[in-house]
């Protein structure tokens, strides 16, 4: 039997992720630091991310920022080919770059359609594509796609959004079954609505927080690390045999 405590560990690995300047992609790189990987930070603006840089050197680890734009498979290449050169390996990729874009469906514009398939869809994909081809010459590695209950139920004004996130999760099934035999093991979480930059002009409306919460069992609003640390399990080796799921962090909101 493994020591329980080694099973959660993730030392010596190194984990690409993605949007990790804020919010969930932030936690996300905090965490996994504090497992023990060292960091590729995938930023859309390079020095967006000094300060993170700061953080996660404290912690002792080898930190690697690259400008990835996710809409561009040039610096989608560029930025694995670099932490490639630096780490040798890549172990773990968060797919964690996502936008949303809130508007009635029969107001949405091709260009809003447009960028938020290109970010949260052909990002996803590429992304996972390009470290794919590390892996499988690697014959190991974890994928978590960042999808989100809009994946699973359906929210007025979200309609491209919610397209994209349960794309997500069923892309996660079909890479999952198709990279399994290379060792290589992929899932996605599921968030409600969390404590961001990327919503805090929603959630500060007293009404539409009330509301959100209502719909929650637990009564509340996630926070971004309650995120990242069910990311880190299941980059772990304590998530050896899980492959293909779609872990829901939604304090109940889809079991109603």
């Amino acid at each position: 039997m493994k020591n329980e405590q080694s099973s959660y560990r993730l030392d010596g690995q190194v984990a690409l992720v993605t949007a990790a300047a804020k919010g969930i992609g932030k936690a996300c790189a905090l965490a996994l630091a504090q497992a023990g990987a060292d960091i590729i930070l995938g930023l859309r603006d390079k020095d967006s991310g000094q300060v993170l840089v700061r953080q996660l050197q404290k912690l002792g680890r080898e930190v690697l920022p690259v400008q990835m734009d996710v809409t561009r498979m040039q610096q989608i290449v560029e930025g694995v080919q670099a932490g490639m050169r630096h780490f040798k390996h890549i172990d773990i990729l968060v797919n964690n770059a996502g936008i949303g874009a809130p508007n009635a469906a029969e107001q949405v514009t091709e260009k809003d359609f447009d960028e938020t398939i290109a970010v949260n869809l052909k990002g996803t994909f590429f992304t996972a594509q390009t470290v794919g081809k590390v892996m499988i010459r690697q014959r190991r590695g974890r994928i978590i796609n960042i999808s989100s209950q809009a994946g699973f139920v359906a929210l007025p004004t979200e309609s491209v959004y919610c397209l994209t996130k349960a794309a997500i999760s069923h892309l996660t099934k079909c890479l999952a079954l198709e990279w399994a035999p290379y060792n290589i093991t992929v899932n996605a979480v599921a968030p409600t609505f969390i404590e961001t930059p990327g919503t805090k002009k929603w959630l500060e409306n007293k009404n539409f927080r009330k509301s959100v919460q209502k719909r929650i069992p637990l009564g509340r609003i996630g926070t971004p690390m309650e995120v990242a640390e069910p990311v880190v399990f299941l980059a772990s080796p304590a998530a050896s045999l899980i492959t293909g799921a779609t872990l829901m962090i939604d304090g109940g909101w889809t079991i109603q």
